[in-house]
């Protein structure tokens, strides 16, 4: 015996809610792929990293999250994060329409659990005087962080 009527149900996440599976998933996803990552990580130009990720020889990627086609058009502040990382992806979501990425960086699909890389990246990388820089901003910020400060 069926009790619900069968009926089209369509459950609407907001924004804000994407942005954060969409985090929450790529972290994940790094932690996976030998990464240790930071959320909200302000680089030495004043932008701010949606992730980054430091890996076991000192590789540094950065993430950046776009939780709609139109959070991706409005906001090109992504262009100035090549010189603060080794590797660039966005993070998307499964229903991101994917064709309006730009190419020649890497492409993470995320939802609140984890998720895949679809494109890797090309791979710069950075000169040593920034990468030392980058790395001890990085190991800071992560004892603050873990000090609660």
């Amino acid at each position: 015996m069926n009790i619900l009527p069968d009926m089209d149900v369509t459950i609407v996440i907001s924004r804000p809610e994407t942005t954060q599976a969409v985090t929450r998933g790529a972290a994940r996803l790094l932690v996976g792929l030998g990464y240790a990552p930071l959320a909200e990580v302000t680089l030495p130009h004043g932008r701010r990293a949606d992730l980054m990720g430091l890996g076991p020889r000192g590789e540094i990627v950065i993430v950046e999250v776009k939780s709609s086609l139109e959070d991706y058009r409005c906001d090109a502040k992504w262009s100035e994060y090549g010189p603060y990382c080794d590797a660039f992806y966005f993070a998307v979501s499964p229903e991101f329409p994917q064709e309006h990425l730009c190419e020649g960086v890497g492409l993470m699909v995320c939802d609140g659990f984890g998720g895949a890389v679809m494109i890797e990246p090309e791979r710069t990388p950075l000169a040593p005087a920034r990468r030392k820089a980058l790395l001890l901003d990085f190991g800071r910020l992560a004892a603050m962080r873990a000090l609660g400060s």
